[in-house]
């Protein structure tokens, strides 16, 4: 079932859940293998099966109950939906923009989140390391709304190779800390850079210290500690897009 891991990366295959989802893919150019519908939900989606089967994908119509053993959630999704796993190559990296690297990220929200944020910012795309949630987890796949889709998202390697390979392509690899660090408005994104960040509740293992060039911070005022990594994230994408926006040529 495509809900387990092991059988998303043995089949290079992975569900996408809901008709919103779906027409999404199809926007995209993805290439479905196939199209589930729930009873009825071809009749109430009616333009959207009318897409599926413009496009000839595969269409299968489910009875009652069936939905519940394919679907994630409690309630299903109407509209199931298998797609191909990408499979970025790793010089995806080395295109303009920010690279995030979620080090032992465990949250698939968080992760889903950061997704959208690189791609609406224009980040070159994403690591996610081993000990990270599968980036194919159909929470992850949600929360991302579609940014699954849109954005290089690299896994398998440990946080060592991946800040390694980085360095490697001329990338500075800045940790995300919130208190050491220096100002994030006060780093020049304009250079190719990597930010790191760390696992909800643990952060950063001390061992990659030698693996970083700095640290970065984003200032906080009152008794607020820190931000939520998917957050933090988001700023850094955003502030990195500002300052690519300023640096270009008119």
């Amino acid at each position: 079932m495509l809900r387990d891991a092991r059988t998303r990366e043995a089949e290079h295959a992975f569900v996408v859940e809901g008709p919103r989802a779906v027409d999404d893919a199809l926007d995209r150019a993805i290439a479905l293998e196939s199209v589930f519908f729930g009873p009825s939900a071809e009749v109430a989606f009616a333009p959207l099966a009318t897409r599926v089967a413009a496009a000839g994908i595969a269409v299968e119509l489910l009875k009652e109950g069936v939905l519940e053993r394919l679907g994630s959630t409690v309630t299903p999704q109407p509209v199931l939906a298998i797609a191909p796993t990408p499979a970025p190559r790793p010089d995806a990296l080395a295109r303009d923009g920010l690279v995030l690297v979620g080090v032992a990220l465990a949250d698939p929200g968080n992760v889903g989140t950061l997704m959208r944020s690189a791609e609406a910012s224009g980040a070159a795309g994403i690591v996610l390391t081993t000990g990270s949630v599968d980036a194919y987890n159909p929470k992850v796949v949600r929360a991302s709304a579609g940014a699954i889709f849109g954005v290089p998202v690299m896994e398998g390697w440990s946080a060592v190779e991946a800040l390694d390979a980085l360095g490697q392509q001329g990338r500075r690899r800045l940790a995300a800390d919130a208190h050491a660090g220096t100002p994030y408005d006060a780093v020049d994104f304009r250079l190719p850079t990597a930010v790191v960040l760390g696992n909800e509740a643990h952060g950063l293992p001390p061992d990659l210290d030698a693996h970083l060039d700095g640290r970065i911070t984003i200032p906080m005022h009152g008794s607020t500690e820190s931000l939520n990594v998917a957050m933090a994230g988001t700023v850094l994408c955003f502030e990195a897009a500002r300052q690519r926006r300023r640096g270009r040529p008119r």
